[in-house]
């Protein structure tokens, strides 16, 4: 019995042992399932906290445009659009910090570790031979340890800068370029390229050299002790040299403010946004050798400017080649018309991905993008359907418009939601000081520079107005909030936020009163330079009998023009005349190969639509109705075929006929100008 019962003894101990590790496994399966469940559940809350958040700003949104429509039906011009928005952004931004009360799971005090190196994006931790992942989120204040969930909260409402970037810019920048008045831009461009290049450095090292001097006062009167050195002084005067005066223009454009005053405002605030870009990428480059990094030094100097030049162009490069594939594209597979649908997909993906391309490539997507619209325009456009020409408008339109209002909606929300700022009086008060003077040393001594070669002089009237119209936006926030790593990055984006806030609704708002108070005339149509002067057409005659534009036209523009007149569209578009009437006739099969058979079809229906950008001597008709007004840039007239009654160009009227038919032809709502084989149609009563 002895060994039978040591066998049984062994039996049981195995049973006993084959039950305890079963038991055990179970309770494993159990903790896996568990942790799993708890996993899936964590997943589930943070995508339907997500779904809140963007529900938020769609609501914004939605209720911005309901108002927008109140107030343009009831004619209210004291709060633009983008005001209104920021202010909605407020209301959600102080309900969403203040109203939602804070809940915590975290009521123990963390463990704490010590660290040689300062804290790394990521950390690997091994935890009983299995591997963990986790990211950094940021600093917690100690204050608010134990209210993770709210501060998570806050900062999934806090979006990603690259989302700004990548996304809300590329359709902001694409528009302004693709809608561009090119006849009054052009007219204007010297004017325009001096405010935007040497108007955004002059005010970039204005204001850096006086907030240098606003740091060094804190550090005295004890209100700083982080770091806060010149080159970031420099960086703060670029990125808030972008102007973006867009309830200015919205304004004007409302109002058909003066053409020229528009365009130089519109204008400079296109380009000097890729200006400042650029500029504040330079003084980030900028890297000085020896032990002290942010001392002047020579070399890093011009090699920042080197640097700048080198992004700047690159920058315009890539964008207009861009825009000249996409054109060869539309030109070449000349039946891709036939699919407006397909025609809209690919100019929008071209277009948008010159943005992806450029930053790719260590250049700035936003000139690239830029100018990409600005050939678009040119060129491809030209090649577009009817119907796709109009998707493409509206499209980029409205997400002009989204893009803009979501901005200046986070703006109001991030005021509250950001959980970084700094709020430093002297820094705040300095540099609304800093701001004004640099923006007064930018406009008055160039627009007094520019007059000693301008025809056209810009008028004081209009330099107070381009002052006042400084407005800052979506721009300067988009690379105030880029960085936020340091103390001094924190206290510029926190001083530009109100800088935009005050400028929209303070400026902004006082646009109509201020266009009354300087003279500045509107209900002028800035797409015409038909503009009544007495009993002369200002647009016909000038000071001494010449074309009004053919004198405010560079000759390098006049150049360029017809260059690309007899040239360049006719490879790229359908317009223009066919370069076998343009090149020698020893380039015959060239030019052959690279005109668009279309533009033999459309020859003689399709003229460029540019051709009243340069007027030459010959004559220029306008018709009413039967009425035939006629000049060639002297004083010749030419009496109507039915009736005999013409007009001179001096406005005189010449041959007999009843007053009440004259009236009948004035009071018409169509007139039409006819040169070069160029109609444009617009109303009468604008001009008469």
């Amino acid at each position: 019995q002895g060994p039978s019962a040591a066998r049984r003894a062994r039996t049981m101990l195995l049973l006993v042992w084959t039950l305890l590790n079963a038991v055990s496994g179970l309770k494993a399966d159990d903790g896996g399932m568990v942790e799993e469940l708890v996993t899936e559940k964590e997943a589930e809350e943070s995508h339907r906290q997500d779904s809140v958040n963007l529900l938020t700003f769609i609501s914004l949104l939605t209720l911005t445009i309901l108002t927008i429509w109140l107030f343009k039906h009831r004619r209210v011009r004291f709060l633009h659009e983008t005001g209104l928005a920021m202010i909605y952004g407020l209301l959600v931004g102080v309900i969403l910090r203040y109203g939602i009360p804070a809940t915590s799971y975290h009521n123990k005090t963390p463990p704490s570790c010590s660290l040689k190196e300062g804290p790394s994006s990521t950390l690997l931790l091994n935890i009983s031979g299995k591997f963990f992942e986790y990211t950094l989120k940021g600093e917690i204040n100690f204050r608010e340890i134990h209210n993770v969930e709210q501060n998570d909260m806050l900062r999934k409402v806090t979006f990603d800068p690259e989302v700004f970037f990548n996304i809300l810019l590329p359709p902001i920048i694409f528009h302004a370029g693709y809608s561009l008045k090119k006849r009054h831009f052009f007219r204007n461009l010297g004017s325009i390229i001096t405010y935007a290049f040497l108007g955004t450095a002059i005010s970039c090292f204005v204001i850096g050299n006086l907030m240098y001097g606003v740091v060094k006062l804190m550090r005295a009167v004890g209100q700083l002790t982080e770091k806060f050195y010149y080159t970031d002084c420099l960086f703060f005067g670029a990125i808030i040299s972008a102007t973006d005066p867009v309830t200015v223009l919205a304004i004007f454009n409302e109002l058909h403010a003066d053409g020229d005053l528009y365009a130089l405002l519109f204008g400079e605030s296109v380009m000097n946004d890729a200006v400042a870009i650029v500029l504040s990428s330079s003084i980030v480059a900028y890297q000085p050798a020896g032990a002290n990094t942010h001392m002047f030094d020579a070399s890093a100097f011009f090699k920042s400017v080197g640097i700048f030049l080198g992004i700047f162009s690159g920058s315009f490069v890539m964008g207009a080649a861009t825009g000249v594939v996409t054109a060869l594209i539309s030109c070449s597979f000349t039946k891709l018309h036939c699919f407006p649908l397909l025609e809209t997909a690919l100019f929008f993906l071209m277009s948008w991905s010159t943005f992806l391309l450029a930053e790719a490539c260590g250049f700035t997507g936003v000139v690239a993008v830029l100018f990409c619209g600005i050939t678009q325009a040119h060129y491809t456009s030209n090649n577009l359907s009817e119907e796709s020409t109009k998707r493409t408008k509206q499209l980029f339109e409205v997400l002009h418009f989204l893009a803009e209002n979501f901005i200046f909606s986070y703006m109001g929300l991030a005021l509250f939601t950001f959980q970084k700022h700094i709020f430093s009086p002297i820094f705040i008060i300095g540099a609304f000081v800093a701001i004004f003077i640099g923006r007064a040393l930018n406009i008055y001594p160039l627009s007094f520079l520019l007059n000693l070669g301008r025809r056209d002089k810009i008028r004081g009237n209009f330099q107070h107005m381009m002052m006042f119209a400084g407005l800052r936006g979506a721009m300067a926030f988009a690379l105030a909030i880029r960085d936020t790593a340091t103390s001094a990055r924190q206290m510029m984006f926190t001083t530009t936020l109100l800088i935009v806030f005050f400028t929209v609704w303070v400026f902004g708002g006082g646009t109509t009163p201020m266009l009354s108070w300087l003279h500045i005339r509107v209900g002028v149509d800035p797409d015409q330079d038909l503009q009544p002067s007495g009993d002369s057409f200002q647009v016909l005659q000038g000071d001494e009998g010449q074309s009004k534009t053919k004198q405010e036209s560079a000759w390098l523009f006049r150049l360029w023009y017809t260059f690309d007149h007899n040239y360049l569209k006719p490879i790229l578009t359908h317009s223009g005349p066919p370069l076998t009437s343009t090149l020698p006739s020893y380039c015959g099969p060239l030019a052959s190969c690279l005109t668009s058979p279309r533009a033999y079809e459309n020859h003689e229906q399709l003229r460029d639509p540019d051709t009243d950008l340069i007027h030459n001597d010959a004559d220029l008709t306008f018709t009413f109705g039967d009425t035939a007004i006629t000049t060639n840039g002297a004083s010749a007239s030419r009496a109507d075929a039915t009736g005999g009654l013409g007009w001179s160009t001096n406005g005189k009227r010449s041959g007999s006929t009843s007053e009440e038919a004259l009236e009948r032809e004035l009071d018409s709502r169509e007139q039409e100008l006819l040169s070069r084989g160029t109609r444009l149609v617009f109303p009468m009563e604008d001009h008469i």
